[in-house]
């Protein structure tokens, strides 16, 4: 088994480009090389230069490589529709420029799905006609990177939004072509959403192509869902925790991907808030640490 482990700017708080509360880039690519990582992802397009030639230079510097990006944009919303082609077309010409793959599409959170976030049983479920036109949102998107591009196109459901629970993973699943549309799967956004990543990745490895790490903590997530936090807010108050101290069996995660001959990175996501008094770099280097001494390389 040969598996890579990278880190990515949302351990450092980077959600959006523009917030002023993030680190600076280079801080970030620093304190990932510090921490004793090769690869990074992109992170929010527009936070790294879009300048090939700028970003290759400082990648190049700390020992980096770009691993892939993520379309974070709203696919729920047929309104958004530019904005979400914009975030596509960015990220895809990034990816290609530094020879990075992995080309992840989550549907941002919802307003309609954010207070129903970790309780699928209450969450608002889009009609058939919403649906398929949300389907093909993605699949148009997944299209283009792979066809004009050729990146990988992965599917990554995140908490708050209309990719989140597990019955609409399945049913993402089962009416697309497994060749257009592959599966990145986070395993603390599984845990969030309140299923088993272990079983469900036991079931669908043949479509997983790019695997998250991400833990949330017991005691956090079942206050955030008691109380209707928001996603952001859940971060704040540290839903996800380091990857020794949550919920996610990681060694039962690595026999899954050791059973199925994976190979390729496998990306840390500790999101946090930038504000807060906490250092990610100790919080990267401990992850991987913990991961090396589980069996990881």
């Amino acid at each position: 088994m040969t598996i890579r482990i990278g880190n990515a700017p949302c351990s450092w708080g980077v959600e959006f480009a523009d917030d002023p509360r993030n680190p600076a880039w280079r801080k970030v690519l620093k304190d990932c090389a510090e921490a004793g990582y090769t690869g990074i992802e992109l992170g929010p397009v527009g936070f790294m230069p879009e300048d090939p030639a700028v970003l290759a230079e400082a990648l190049d510097e700390f020992g980096l490589e770009l691993i892939g990006g993520v379309v974070f944009r709203p696919f729920h919303d047929p309104g958004a529709w530019d904005e979400v082609m914009d975030g596509a077309v960015r990220t895809c010409k990034a990816l290609k420029a530094h020879g990075a793959r992995h080309f992840v599409l989550i549907d941002s959170i919802s307003p309609r799905r954010a207070p129903t976030a970790g309780r699928p049983a209450e969450a608002e479920q889009m009609d058939d006609a919403e649906w398929t036109a949300y389907r093909d949102r993605i699949m148009t998107v997944a299209r283009m990177g792979a066809g004009d591009y050729g990146l990988i196109p992965e599917l990554h459901p995140h908490a708050g939004g209309f990719m989140d629970f597990e019955p609409e993973v399945e049913r993402m699943l089962s009416q697309t072509d497994p060749d257009e549309l592959k599966l990145c799967i986070d395993t603390g956004h599984c845990t969030y959403a309140g299923f088993d990543p272990v079983a469900f990745m036991k079931r669908h490895m043949d479509r997983i192509t790019y695997v998250h790490f991400k833990s949330t903590d017991a005691k956090v997530k079942a206050a955030a869902i008691a109380n209707r936090t928001g996603f952001y807010d859940a971060c704040g108050q540290g839903i996800f925790c380091n990857l020794a101290d949550g919920e996610v069996d990681f060694p039962g995660v690595r026999q899954v991907l050791l059973d199925a001959g994976y190979e390729g990175w496998c990306t840390i996501e500790q999101d946090c808030d930038p504000t807060l008094d906490v250092s990610p770099v100790d919080d990267a280097r401990a992850n991987r640490e913990y991961l090396e001494a589980i069996g990881f390389a």
